[in-house]
């Protein structure tokens, strides 16, 4: 029978139906009485909120991680945060390996798609290269992050938090245990501090870079010209999207929550603005503080998010890269869209399209949706949705105002944006349906 229902199912809908399934077992984990640090167990919806939350990475909460959820209750928490960034399947295959078995052509076309790659050759030697590469940057991470909270909280419980927001921060999770000194507090308790900024920001970074890129960087190590195009597109849009936002960060906010901050506190706070929305959901400086500038930038970088086949959510750098590009080449008349010397397909650029509408459609749906059944701010229920649909987790605060219709709101666009809004939707007809008869043409205005 399971092997009937596997034949049947396209890679995609298992990826869907798999996310799902360890959302709800993650959930059923999460209501027991053992998770909660106060006696008594949690109900289904807050359950569920965090879970999907932790699963699709993305660090809305509807309850404060540390003062809610015991440790049992943060460890499955931090169980579905890796899980989540890495993907079931290449979890799933790791483990196969290590147990000396053979990886079949299905599996291996199904870790193509978890993995967001074009080719399934080389997909194992990718596989352990994602999960070595992961287990370093994650303990060097955690080794860091204990060199300032070991000396603050005592050997095990500082390692332990090094260990939890290494996760967290490397799978672009957003989840924090800083709330035994205030409530979804985040890490704005180390606004200035360089040990722990930097630390985050490198494993956001990290994370958000993409799997296939780190292959390529691997192989080819500093070439840039070796790259492949995918490679460079991501690398210029890294360097981009990280030292404009931080200058732009600074103008808006420098008066506004930076201000009283000192010089390389500002700096931190600028940085650490420009990087957490793509996609990491961490935060140093007041989020509800920021000016309506700000927010809008924010939420400009939770649309970009990070890059394909990464912890990262978003519509994706390239998917943005290749609209922008292909704009270029329309105002100027170009035939095709040519991008370092290589022409694009036009299957990309109808896929990016796709992508962005798509997104940008869920989250202004669900804005009305929310504004019009909880009449919150509209433009702090944009952020929040936003933040879900990308898989940030930054908020103003209004995820625990929310009622019980606008929180399955946010779950159902946490779990859409964590396996992609495109996919999602071919989840329900991936099988293409081609026609014999195909209907006259006719030309309509466009603009």
């Amino acid at each position: 029978m399971f092997a009937k229902m596997r034949n049947r199912m396209t890679g995609t809908q298992w990826i869907a139906v798999g996310f799902l399934t360890i959302i709800l077992c993650g959930t059923l984990l999460l209501m027991l009485p053992v998770s909660n640090r106060e006696p008594g167990g949690t109900d289904f919806l807050s359950a569920l909120f965090t879970a999907t939350s932790a699963t699709c990475v993305t660090g809305l909460v509807v309850v404060d991680t540390y003062q809610h959820w015991s440790l049992f209750g943060q460890t499955v928490i931090i169980m579905m945060i890796q899980v989540g960034g890495l993907g079931f399947v290449t979890i799933g295959v790791t483990i196969l390996l290590m147990m000396g078995k053979k990886i079949g052509l299905a599996d291996r076309g199904l870790l193509k798609d978890s993995v967001n790659t074009l080719e399934i050759g080389g997909i194992v030697r990718l596989t352990k290269l994602i999960v070595k590469g992961t287990l370093l940057i994650e303990g060097v991470g955690a080794l860091l992050f204990a060199i300032r909270f070991i000396p603050e909280f005592g050997l095990l419980k500082g390692a332990y938090y090094g260990i939890f927001h290494s996760i967290s921060a490397f799978c672009n999770a957003g989840f924090d245990l800083m709330g035994q000194f205030e409530a979804y507090s985040s890490l704005s308790r180390y606004a200035d501090d360089w040990l722990v900024n930097l630390t985050a920001v490198s494993l956001i970074l990290t994370g958000g870079l993409g799997f296939v890129v780190w292959r390529d960087l691997h192989k080819n190590r500093l070439h840039f010209r070796k790259y492949t195009l995918h490679t460079k597109m991501v690398l210029t849009a890294f360097a981009v999207l990280v030292i404009v936002p931080t200058v732009l960060f600074w103008l808006l906010e420098r008066n506004g929550v930076l201000a009283g901050m000192s010089g390389s506190g500002q700096f931190l706070g600028s940085l650490f603005a420009a990087v957490t929305p793509r996609t990491a959901g961490f935060n140093t400086t007041d989020v509800a503080g920021m000016g309506d500038a700000g927010k809008l930038l924010t939420m400009v970088l939770m649309l970009i998010g990070g890059n394909p086949g990464s912890t990262a959510g978003g519509v994706k750098t390239t998917t943005i890269m290749v609209l922008l590009c292909y704009i270029v080449s329309m105002i100027q008349h170009r035939d095709g869209v040519n991008v370092y010397g290589r022409r694009l397909e036009d299957g990309m650029i109808e896929k990016a399209a796709i992508v962005f509408t798509l997104s940008l459609s869920m989250a202004v749906t669900a804005s009305f949706l929310i504004c019009a059944v909880d009449r919150l701010p509209l433009t702090d229920v944009l952020l929040e949705t936003f933040s879900a649909v990308n898989t940030v987790g930054m908020s103003t605060g209004i995820t625990r105002d929310t009622g019980a219709f606008s929180r399955f709101v946010l779950i159902l666009l946490m779990y859409c944006g964590r396996i992609g809004s495109l996919s999602f939707a071919m989840a329900f007809t991936d099988k293409r349906q081609k026609s014999s008869v195909r209907q006259p043409m006719e030309r309509i205005n466009i603009g």
